[in-house]
C-alpha cells in the first residue's frame, strides 16, 4: 500500500506531493501578463489621444537634440502616425491574447503530469515573444534608437517598456522551469 501512494501519477501526485503551489504561482504570472497586456491595449483604444500624441512626437523627432543629424528620420505624416500606433495597439492585443490563452491552458493542466502541463506552457513563449517585440524592439530599438526617443525630457518610454519587457522575460524564466510529476 505505501508503495502505491507514491507511485501515483496526474492529479493524485501532484496533489499529494505539493508540486501544484509553482504551477499556480506560474499560471497567475502569466495570467498578470494578460491582465496588463490587455489593460494597455483597451486603454489605448479608449483613450487613443492621449498615446497617440506620445507616438506622434516620437515619430515626428519634435522633441530631440536640436539640429541632430539624425532628424532626416524624422515622419510627419499624421496618417503614418496611426498607423504606427495602431501597429502598437495590435501587437499588445496579440500579446494579451496569447499570454490568455496560455493561462488558460496551464490552469486546465494544473493537475495533469509534467508533460501535460508542459505542453500548456508553450503559448507563454508566444506571447513573451509578442511583448518582447512590442517594447524591446518597438520602443527600445525603433522609438529609442531609431527616432532617438532617448534625447527627449518629455517623450521617452524607454524606462516604462524596460520594466514591461523585464517583467515578461522574468516570468518566461521561471514559467521555463521544469515542472515534476
Amino acid at each position: 500500500m505505501a508503495a502505491r501512494a507514491g507511485a501515483g501519477s496526474g492529479a493524485a501526485s501532484v496533489w499529494s506531493t505539493g508540486m501544484l503551489a509553482p504551477r499556480i504561482a506560474k499560471t497567475l504570472m502569466v495570467l498578470g501578463l494578460a491582465a496588463f497586456a490587455i489593460l494597455v491595449t483597451v486603454n489605448n483604444i479608449t483613450d487613443y489621444g492621449s498615446n497617440f500624441a506620445f507616438v506622434s512626437h516620437v515619430l515626428s523627432m519634435d522633441d530631440t537634440f536640436p539640429d541632430n543629424a539624425l532628424l532626416w528620420r524624422a515622419i510627419t505624416d499624421p496618417t503614418l502616425w496611426h498607423i504606427g500606433y495602431w501597429l502598437i495597439i495590435a501587437g499588445e492585443g496579440v500579446t494579451g491574447a496569447l499570454f490568455l490563452a496560455a493561462a488558460v491552458a496551464m490552469f486546465r493542466t494544473l493537475s495533469a503530469p509534467a508533460s501535460g502541463f508542459a505542453r500548456a506552457k508553450r503559448l507563454v513563449h508566444y506571447g513573451a515573444a509578442t511583448g518582447f517585440l512590442v517594447w524591446f524592439v518597438g520602443f527600445m530599438i525603433v522609438g529609442g534608437e531609431w527616432f532617438a526617443m532617448w534625447q527627449s525630457s518629455v517623450w521617452n518610454g524607454q524606462d516604462a517598456a524596460f520594466r514591461f519587457y523585464m517583467t515578461i522575460l522574468g516570468v518566461l524564466i521561471y514559467v521555463s522551469l521544469p515542472d515534476p510529476d
